[in-house]
């Protein structure tokens, strides 16, 4: 009962993705051909409201479920690292034609064939989970 909310929110915004069409396939192809700006508007969008939600928590000291303060670290410097994991995962995004969020949404309407997606994107992220501290960061 505790996690109620999650569950109603996680829904709510899997109807918006299937609403907007952000998990048409259709719709990653025409982005990443420049055909279209309608996911880049849904990616605005997204961008746009969490720099805003982002400023309302630090300005207001909203807590965390477990009631301690938001807290979002600096990143490191590392242009060079955030163009190559950009570009792989750009390059994985428009292979499968869905990223991480919409995969679960996908599943939920039926294209049963995203839990093969679903799978090696857990392998590949146990795999780095192994080799990360081997890894140049």
């Amino acid at each position: 009962m505790k996690f109620l909310k999650f569950l109603l929110v996680g829904m709510f915004f899997g109807v918006v993705l299937v609403k907007s069409e952000a998990i048409s396939w259709y719709r990653i192809y025409e982005m990443f051909r420049f055909q279209s700006f309608h996911m880049y508007g849904i990616i605005g969008t997204a961008v746009l409201s969490g720099i805003l939600f982002l400023q309302i928590s630090k300005k207001r000291h909203i807590k965390s479920i477990l009631g301690s303060e938001i807290f979002v670290p600096k990143k490191e410097d590392g242009f060079i690292r955030y163009i190559i994991g950009g570009a792989i995962f750009g390059l994985g995004w428009g292979l499968i034609g869905a990223c991480p969020g919409p995969m679960y949404v996908l599943v939920g309407t039926g294209i049963f064939s995203m839990l093969i997606v679903i799978l090696f994107a857990i392998i590949g992220t146990l795999i780095y989970g192994a080799i990360k501290n081997k890894l140049p960061h």
